[in-house]
């Protein structure tokens, strides 16, 4: 299985190569250059499969058994898994009215993110390990990527973390958890910023190619291909459960409803659908709503601004993987997807073509939800069920009470859940609900925490560059050490 660039300028790479890479060398993002073709048979097979072992067949798919072999492959995903709190690991709440909820925050961060990170560190730590190599790993977040990302890696010998954090744009509780891991190869940086300026000394430091193949540096943003794909498994697993039955022909369709925010989320559901999983998208997001415009109207342009909503981790005005399902879209062509994206770049502004715009609103829907409506959301969620939703949960499910209210005649749904309320108590509270905190998480609270500030005006790239080099430098130091 071989790697491509959505731009089409840079050498195809293995998965060893994607999942070191992030971008690839062109500004581009790395996608497989075939896709499998999964069909009724293979599916029925998968539908016995617990989440895990739909992550290992969908995994097996994509990585080539010369580089990961299967068994080694199965015990990496098992000791992902390990420190999860449902036996399932992922969960469907099945509520009232239709209401299916696909629980994907049983992880040590309480996110869905967790899903994919602790796999994707596994496979890092796999081939460093076999290499006795060392990277660097820099992530921007504005909510759940970084606790998980530091999670997934803390106290790895071969790894260690940056974690730029937007100040104040995050809730209290996400940062303390990545605040609060005090371990030697965990890094934390709280930006004077929003998410979108934080990315800029990120991006300008891997720029700089000689610099970033001289420190080994590596993203674990959702540009990395390996969390695109254990996302996937999301769509099979809530396709499966919520299925009628596999016994009609055709299989029966089953609509996912996708909370997204930098579309990585969507990308690996709309990559499920390519590979023959019988599932139509809707796109929910909060009022930051790129992705709505792009699906309703072909306009993929830039607000003036990010808004702040009770959605906070999906306030992205970027949605950079938006450009791996263009690249779907047009038939895999990167000549079409490079100039796309060299204009959005340039502009900030771009009308889709009518033909790949039509393909879009054939592969799903799209919903763009106000802090009101989540609030209702929430509201009404607990009213019927006694069950608590994330805002970006509620986000989710306002769709389903909007066809449930207008009585559409409905496939069987299933949405997304990305997090847990527990790390929404100002959400739950301006829903006016009752928090339901978890010790773990009332424990932050008391811990020590350490961060560097950024502040408006410091020399943002520098620092990152200072705080790299320093890191390779200890690591030679502790290689020349451990071979006297």
């Amino acid at each position: 299985m071989w790697y491509v660039s959505t731009r089409g300028m840079a050498p195809r790479v293995d998965f060893e190569g994607a999942l070191f890479s992030g971008y690839a060398s062109d500004g581009g993002l790395f996608m497989p250059e075939e896709l499998p073709q999964l069909d009724r048979e293979t599916l029925c097979q998968w539908s016995a499969l617990s989440y895990p072992g739909l992550v290992k067949e969908l995994c097996a798919l994509f990585i080539g058994s010369e580089l990961i072999p299967k068994d080694d492959l199965n015990d990496l995903i098992d000791r992902a898994f390990s420190r999860f709190r449902h036996r399932e690991v992922v969960h469907l709440s099945r509520l009232r009215n239709g209401l299916n909820v696909l629980e994907l925050w049983h992880g040590v961060t309480y996110a869905f993110k967790d899903l994919s990170l602790s796999c994707t560190a596994q496979f890092l730590q796999y081939f460093l390990e076999k290499k006795e190599k060392h990277v660097t790993v820099v992530v921007g977040t504005f909510g759940d990527t970084g606790s998980a990302a530091i999670e997934s890696v803390q106290g790895a010998k071969n790894v260690d973390i940056i974690v730029l954090l937007p100040k104040g744009h995050c809730t209290k509780i996400q940062e303390l958890q990545m605040t609060t891991v005090l371990r030697e190869n965990v890094h934390v940086f709280g930006v004077e910023g929003n998410s979108d300026e934080l990315d800029e000394p990120i991006k300008a430091v891997f720029a700089d190619t000689v610099f970033v193949k001289k420190h080994n540096l590596m993203s674990l943003n959702s540009i990395n291909w390996s969390r695109i794909l254990v996302q996937m498994a999301h769509y099979f697993f809530a396709y499966f459960q919520c299925a009628p039955s596999l016994d009609t022909h055709p299989l029966p369709l089953v609509e996912v409803v996708v909370p997204t925010g930098a579309a990585g989320n969507l990308a690996a559901g709309y990559i499920a659908q390519k590979i023959g999983l019988p599932i139509r998208l809707v796109v929910a997001v909060n009022r930051n709503d790129i992705i709505h415009r792009t699906v309703q109207q072909g306009d993929f342009s830039l607000s003036e601004a990010v808004k702040s909503t009770l959605a906070s981790a999906m306030d992205i005005q970027v949605p950079y993987n938006m450009e791996r399902v263009f690249w779907l879209l047009s038939g895999s062509d990167s000549q079409v997807t490079r100039a796309l994206m060299e204009q959005f770049e340039r502009t900030q502004s771009l009308n889709l073509p009518k033909e790949l715009h039509s393909k879009l609103l054939e592969a799903m829907t799209s919903e763009s939800v106000s802090d009101e409506a989540i609030t209702q959301t929430m509201g009404r969620c607990w009213d019927e069920n006694q069950y608590l939703l994330c805002p970006h949960s509620a986000v989710a499910v306002n769709y389903h009470y909007q066809q449930m209210d207008r009585q559409q005649p409905s496939t069987p749904r299933c949405c997304l859940a990305p997090a847990s309320a527990a790390k929404f108590p100002e959400a739950v509270l301006a829903a006016g609900l009752t928090p339901e905190t978890p010790v773990e998480i009332v424990a932050l609270e008391h811990k020590e925490t350490h961060c560097t500030p950024m502040r408006r005006g410091d020399p943002w790239m520098l620092m990152l560059r200072d705080t790299v080099e320093d890191l390779s430098r200890r690591w030679k130091g502790h290689v020349l050490n451990a071979s006297w």
